[in-house]
């Protein structure tokens, strides 16, 4: 699936939906495909003997912050607006720990486009997800329009993103 551009799409902002303000300046890392393991731990698991849906939840905003944190540097600020999660395959403790991959997609004027994906360990998809996160200006309490450095450092990574995840990788697109 190609990433929208910031003008297309589901994702993309309401004009004068924000606030326009100066963010502090800040270094764009621009990160690809971040990729952590979570051990399962006692209290993840329910009465069933499953991780609670809930936990995934925790499982994704994880992986989701770092990639944030990689991709737009330590002082961006922002909330999650909408999450979607196909649950595939329950969890149970015996699984030892997840491996929680998150990617953009695209952007809008104020926010961000993220899959998602939980794989136990043993390599099978627990789940898999699409978030929405918004720029978020605290002292306002409202959105924010993304920077130029921001959608600058969210175009590299959807792009080296898009190339690793391509059939036959970066060299297979035109």
């Amino acid at each position: 699936m190609e990433p929208l551009s910031p003008s297309e799409g589901p994702g993309r902002d309401a004009p004068g939906a924000f606030v326009t303000l100066a963010p502090p300046a800040h270094p764009v890392c621009s990160a690809t495909v971040e990729e952590i393991e979570i051990r399962i731990r006692w209290r993840d698991v329910d009465n069933y003997g499953h991780v609670n849906n809930a936990v995934y939840l925790t499982y994704l905003e994880e992986c989701r912050d770092r990639w944030v944190r990689e991709t737009l540097g330590d002082t961006v600020e922002f909330v999650i607006v909408r999450i979607a999660i196909d649950f595939r395959r329950e969890l149970s403790l015996e699984d030892g720990s997840v491996v929680v991959t998150c990617r953009g997609t695209g952007y809008g004027t104020s926010s961000i486009r993220t899959e998602e994906t939980i794989r136990a360990r043993a390599g099978w998809i627990a789940a898999e997800s699409a978030s929405v996160i918004v720029a978020h200006d605290p002292g306002a309490r409202r959105s924010r329009p993304l920077t130029d450095d921001e959608r600058a450092g969210l175009d590299a990574s959807i792009e080296r993103d898009a190339a690793e995840l391509s059939p036959g990788g970066p060299a297979a697109r035109t």
